[in-house]
């Protein structure tokens, strides 16, 4: 079955109880929690969601990791990019489910590592908690020592048959790269690490989830290639311009009750979704086929109304014909992504779309 464009898909591993979560938030919380007591904050808002052929699903069932697998590759998914959490010192958090995908070797099914190198904070799964600024665990960075060990932590993945490898080198996806001290030595580090434990190295994506200016910044710390989030710019051009967007915000901060819900027009974020970088060879669009943080955040939410599976196909049509002219290998497409219900993004069939946004997606991407 050949395919126009390599689309691998973000995957949370939120969805199973660890203790961490028990002490935080309550026995037994799981992404879950905040996905079925969500609310409708205006008229036609869709939610709360309701996830249809997989249910409220508990990821330490190794069916359900089959499940997602088989629904993904019909649909034209390379493979699943699992946030992987390393937080300094050897901590680690929401490993179980990886660890087990990979000592099982089931899913027979690709599969990359992206670091999410960021503090956890109780804004992090309840961004309207009245202490929503309190640190729950902190992103640390000791040093080369643990540098090493972080390594060899995943060297294992980096070595399975399935991990996905650009140009012969496993990806590995940071997610703040520029937050990482001394970028540039810990990047340089992980290549000699790789080549001396026989790899070719690694490929590594640096994502940009702030504005454009950072692009630059991130390649020159020595990523192999960025994958942009365009997502606060093209909200602001749909919104008319920087001031309407930033008083909005400034509202919704300091006046959360008072202040109108920020929702945007999924159609016409859109238009403005992909930048002429995506264009570049060393720069992968995403597609994303809805965003509603609202069961995390409440109020103060990023809320797209208006998403359908037609208007997703546009967008996957267009980021398609972005990278048509790409090598093979660099014809990748992130999606935002796999299961990441509580934000709104995600591709698994719930009751009101069923299986359309996999149908859209497979339509495009998928050669006939």
């Amino acid at each position: 079955m050949g395919k126009k464009a390599r689309v691998i898909a973000f995957y949370l591993p939120q969805y199973h109880p660890i203790p961490e979560n028990d002490e935080w938030w309550g026995k037994g919380f799981t992404e879950w929690t905040n996905v079925g007591k969500a609310k409708p904050l205006f008229k036609g808002h869709y939610q709360p969601r309701v996830p249809a052929d997989l249910g409220y699903y508990d990821l330490r069932l190794p069916i359900v990791r089959e499940q997602q697998a088989d629904m993904a590759r019909e649909a034209g998914v390379e493979g699943f990019c699992y946030w992987h959490y390393w937080f300094g010192n050897g901590r680690t958090l929401l490993a179980e489910i990886f660890d087990d995908v990979l000592k099982s070797g089931k899913p027979d099914f690709p599969f990359c590592l992206g670091w999410a190198n960021h503090t956890w904070t109780r804004r992090n799964w309840n961004g309207a908690d009245k202490h929503k600024n309190e640190d729950l665990l902190l992103q640390t960075y000791p040093g080369e020592e643990d540098h090493v060990a972080h390594f060899y932590n995943v060297l294992p993945a980096f070595k399975d048959e399935r991990y996905i490898k650009v140009d012969g080198k496993p990806l590995f996806l940071l997610y703040r790269p520029l937050d990482i001290p001394n970028t540039k030595q810990f990047i340089e580090l992980w290549q000699r690490l790789a080549i001396k434990n026989g790899l070719k190295g690694i490929f590594f994506v640096g994502q940009n989830v702030e504005w454009r200016d950072y692009h630059e910044k991130i390649l020159e710390s020595g990523c192999d290639a960025i994958t942009f989030e365009n997502i606060f710019r093209a909200q602001e051009l749909s919104r008319g311009g920087y001031l309407p967007f930033i008083i909005r915000r400034k509202l919704a901060v300091y006046f959360p009750k008072l202040a109108p819900l920020d929702i945007f027009d999924y159609e016409k974020i859109m238009k403005y979704w992909f930048t002429d970088y995506d264009y570049d060879e060393n720069c992968y669009p995403t597609i994303l086929p809805n965003w509603d943080r609202s069961p995390r955040a409440g109020r103060r939410a990023y809320i797209y109304r208006g998403s359908t599976p037609e208007l997703f196909k546009k967008s996957v049509e267009k980021a398609v014909e972005i990278i048509k002219n790409k090598q093979p290998e660099h014809r990748i497409i992130f999606l935002k992504s796999w299961n990441e219900w509580a934000e709104g993004n995600y591709m698994e069939p719930d009751l009101r779309y069923g299986h359309g946004y996999l149908d859209a997606l497979r339509d495009v991407v998928v050669e006939k």
